[in-house]
């Protein structure tokens, strides 16, 4: 599993000019799934992003996770993460899981992070989705797991 991390002050998603998902404070997480992705890597990422220190203490550290500040998070399913761009100018999409096994990869991710007390918001899967963010630092991570 792949994850584009960014702090933010707020996020939404839009799909046909409604809005589906959106936070305050918090993470917006770009997730990708590929093929040997299971439950357990998806249950791995959300204790990562559940506990990834990515805001500010009083000093002014990146000393604080969701679970210390009570930010939220948006999920948003996200294919393209697995782009091969290594040859041409077209990428390769042939890394990224299928739609019926990427799904469940990222419900399960998203069921997770409920679990750990996050609140969560999260796009459509498969929907031509319009992502709005102001990213806060900017903060800006990639976990791999």
């Amino acid at each position: 599993m792949r994850a584009l991390v960014q702090r933010v002050t707020r996020a939404s998603v839009t799909v046909d000019e409604t809005v589906v998902g959106e936070i305050g404070p918090g993470l917006l997480a770009l997730v990708g799934v590929t093929h040997d992705d299971t439950d357990a890597k998806a249950q791995k990422l959300a204790e990562k992003l559940w506990n990834i220190r990515l805001f500010d203490d009083a000093d002014g550290l990146l000393n604080l996770s969701l679970a210390d500040t009570s930010g939220e998070i948006l999920v948003v399913s996200q294919f393209t993460l697995y782009g091969d761009t290594s040859r041409g100018r077209r990428p390769g999409w042939s890394a990224a899981a299928r739609p019926e096994a990427a799904r469940p990869i990222i419900e399960a991710v998203v069921e997770e992070l409920r679990d750990l007390g996050a609140t969560v918001a999260t796009g459509r899967f498969r929907a031509e989705m319009r992502v709005e963010l102001v990213n806060d630092g900017p903060v800006t991570v990639s976990v791999e797991i």
